[in-house]
């Protein structure tokens, strides 16, 4: 049976799996502070805000209403790009403390918890549950899809991006604690597993793939990086504003095509939205 988890008070948040809210052995604690930092100006963060929110906005206008869970939320910047209307209720949750601090300073509006989606599941249930770039952090990434698929409402939806292709395995997969990257065979192959069905699949850092896969083959040859070192973890996320201008232009194409129904065959990264049961 499925464990259903009890929160207690820690640091004025409410943490159902304090455990693990400081051990930040899947994700570096600096990370926090520099995703905070750059949020607004990644092209990369802001194409992926931009098409999830679209994809968030379609599922709620299909159920009328919808409560959202944001498993993995990190500093809550996500939150900022979704519609605050009463049908749409959001809460985020956060492995790790330092995330939480962030997030809830940027959205004092929004509910935020402490929750590792491996234990066990909530008290209460969901129409929307969102993963974004979080399941390559877990070890036990079926658990945690399973109580996904348990915290769901029966109409409800997963939806899910992850990083793609093993072959582009480089130094900062390493240095952001990255378990996996998923092949698209192997995420489908476990949230059928778990009981989903994929009603959507593409992939995303579709056009700009070529560069990408240059950049992994670069980032081989440097020197190791040692884990959470701050300073090689930025220089390999961030770009000047021209740069981050120019290629976020391009990502509008990406998404442009994933709303017209194609499912891009190859990309950084993979988007599945999967219901809990079949349309």
């Amino acid at each position: 049976m499925t464990r259903r988890l009890t929160p207690k008070q820690v640091q004025g948040i409410q943490c159902y799996s304090a455990d693990s809210a400081e051990d930040y052995l899947d994700y570096p604690d600096s990370g926090f502070a520099l995703t905070d930092e750059y949020v607004e100006t990644s092209f990369w963060v802001r194409s992926r805000n931009r098409l999830f929110s679209w994809l968030v906005h379609r599922e709620r206008d299909r159920l009328g209403s919808a409560r959202l869970l944001d498993v993995g939320c990190g500093t809550g910047e996500f939150a900022q790009h979704l519609d605050k209307a009463a049908t749409l209720q959001i809460t985020g949750s956060e492995i790790y403390l330092s995330g939480l601090k962030f997030a809830t300073e940027r959205q004092p509006d929004v509910d935020f918890i402490q929750y590792d989606v491996t234990e066990g599941i909530l008290d209460q249930t969901y129409d929307i549950i969102t993963a974004f770039d979080v399941f390559e952090h877990i070890d036990q990434d079926v658990e945690g899809m399973r109580n996904v698929h348990e915290m769901l409402t029966p109409d409800g939806v997963f939806i899910v991006s992850v990083p793609q292709h093993q072959f582009l395995w480089s130094q900062l997969d390493e240095i952001v604690f990255h378990k996996r990257r998923y092949s698209r065979s192997e995420l489908l192959g476990k949230l059928r597993q778990t009981g989903f069905t994929p009603v959507l699949t593409s992939s995303h850092c579709f056009v700009l793939f070529p560069m990408m896969y240059l950049s992994r083959l670069l980032d081989r040859a440097k020197p190791a990086a040692p884990k959470e070192d701050a300073d090689a973890l930025s220089d390999r996320v961030q770009f000047s504003p021209i740069v981050n201008w120019i290629l976020n232009k391009i990502m509008y194409l990406d998404e442009a095509l994933i709303k017209m129904g194609i499912s891009l065959p190859f990309g950084g990264t993979l988007v599945v939205v999967a219901r809990k049961t079949a349309p």
